[in-house]
């Protein structure tokens, strides 16, 4: 067992070393499905501990980002093999931790691992391009360079997937890391941390943190040898740290909320529809930013898909996470679980009707977990609260619709704008969709959820500012792109007075 895990005590990574907080202060996680089982004590960290992976990473960022990208990339190569051996171990970490299914836990590894395999092999195609020049005897081209250290500040939700989807690529381009995971599932980070030094990381170029945001959020954004910060999480703090970071002239990224739509035509394969729109909704218990919280109904289909989704909602198991055989696992934190029960309160506040669920699960048999039934809801206000804002639970507003451009206006009278779908045998009404849906990924005839990992994740409106991650842009953001001119002229010669 390592010094990391020793006595259920998690320390910080810092400059290649283990090592408690300065505050000397701890705090504890819980299992959300049995809330009086401890996950462990970690670091409460405050901003001397920022400075000092800020101070270690600053100072090993020059000679990683001098490693030639292939070698860093067989770093990352080996990071997958630990990855593979651990898998196990830390997708039973995320379930303890965060509350998903195993299954989706599992998943989520999987993910991680594909993501370093795709970051990895872009260690020999960091391309730039050459191209002529409007002089004589003169090259021109252009390279990548990193930024030098970033911040990497992650959500619960995903807390394996989502940091790796941003250090692999920041890594692979030369950055050194300081690495915030949220601090409701530090566990996970820690483990994320040993893998990457059995994989030989240099110390100091991977640095973990552990603590409440609100202490040491503002120094991984301002400090000035931060070259770029990459956040995930609300929207609220999305926009301020985009902020902070334009005064200070940082490249920010931040991926922020959703209120994801699915649209179910009349000529729609139900077969695929509804339980599509089911895993949308109530996988990983509703907690992803690109669950699906609407769905909107042509009305010449609406009944037969009601009674469909209706009966296959009131099918799914809701239990522990580590039982293989339950579909929806409790909420990752108590305060999560009040704030999607007073969204349900909302609901039926505001004159919607509660036609499955509603009401949180409770007994011997919950072990005083974080549990709420699957819940739906019709006859739906558009501008309701329900409607309009991101719950980040299993909870679904259907509506019903006309036509295409009906259903569509619906699903853009949101703010967010992450994840879509249609559901259409018509590619007429499918392109119509792609064409005029204000979101930044589209599906057809198929969840909202998720993405590839070769392809770029990200929305518009406030569901994300800044450059996309994953896909070719995640090597962007991490990079500044340098122009360069050389001029093997024999002679000197006169220059271009415009410029």
């Amino acid at each position: 067992m390592s010094e990391a895990q020793s006595a259920g005590v998690h320390k910080n990574f810092i400059g290649g070393k283990w090592v408690e907080s300065a505050s000397g202060e701890k705090y504890r996680t819980v299992n959300p499905a049995r809330p009086k089982q401890v996950v462990g004590e970690f670091q409460a960290s405050v901003v001397q501990d920022a400075d000092s992976a800020i101070a270690e990473a600053a100072a090993s960022a020059p000679a990683w980002g001098k490693m030639p990208a292939p070698q860093r990339g067989s770093i990352l190569f080996k990071a997958i093999d630990v990855f593979e051996r651990r898998a196990g171990e830390l997708a039973r970490a995320i379930t303890i931790e965060e509350g998903k299914p195993i299954a989706d836990a599992t998943g989520e590894v999987k993910r991680a691992m594909n993501i370093l395999e795709y970051a990895a092999g872009e260690g020999r195609r960091l391309f730039g391009y050459t191209t002529p020049s409007e002089l004589p005897d003169t090259a021109a081209y252009t390279f990548k360079r990193p930024l030098g250290v970033v911040s990497i500040i992650t959500p619960w939700n995903f807390p394996v997937a989502i940091p790796v989807w941003k250090m692999a690529p920041a890594l692979i381009c030369g950055n050194a890391i300081v690495f915030k995971p949220a601090s409701a599932t530090p566990f996970a980070a820690t483990i994320i941390a040993e893998i990457f030094e059995e994989a030989g990381i240099p110390a100091g170029v991977f640095n973990l943190v552990t603590g409440p945001g609100g202490s040491i959020g503002n120094k991984l954004v301002e400090d000035p040898r931060i070259g770029g910060v990459s956040f995930t999480g609300s929207t609220e703090i999305g926009t301020r740290i985009y902020a902070r970071g334009a005064e200070a002239l940082k490249k920010v990224q931040a991926e922020l909320g959703g209120k994801n739509a699915a649209i179910v035509m009349n000529d729609a394969d139900l077969d695929k529809a509804v339980p599509g729109i089911v895993q949308g909704a109530f996988g990983s218990t509703g907690q992803r930013c690109t669950a699906t919280s609407r769905a909107i109904v042509q009305k010449g289909v609406y009944n037969e898909f009601m009674d469909r989704l209706i009966a296959q909602t009131k099918a799914l198991k809701v239990g522990d996470g580590m039982d293989p055989e339950n579909d929806v696992a409790p909420l990752s934190s108590k305060s999560q679980f009040n704030t999607v029960r007073e969204y349900i309160g909302y609901g039926t506040e505001e004159g919607a009707k509660l036609v499955v669920g509603g009401h949180a699960l409770e007994g011997a048999e919950y072990e005083g977990g974080y549990y709420v039934e699957p819940t739906i809801f019709t006859d739906v206000p558009e501008n309701s609260r329900i409607a309009q804002e991101e719950i980040f639970g299993p909870v679904l507003s259907v509506f019903q619709a006309e036509d295409v451009q009906d259903a569509v206006r619906i699903s853009n009278s949101v703010k967010f704008g992450l994840s879509s779908s249609i559901y259409t045998r018509d590619l007429v009404l499918a392109h119509e969709y792609i064409n005029t849906v204000e979101t930044g990924m589209v599906h057809v005839n198929a969840p909202t959820l998720g993405g590839e990992v070769h392809l770029p994740f990200g929305g518009l409106k406030a569901s994300g500012v800044g450059q996309r991650e994953q896909g070719t842009e995640a090597f962007d953001f991490f990079t500044e792109t340098i122009t360069a001119y050389i001029d093997y002229s024999a002679s000197a010669r006169e220059r271009s007075r415009f410029i």
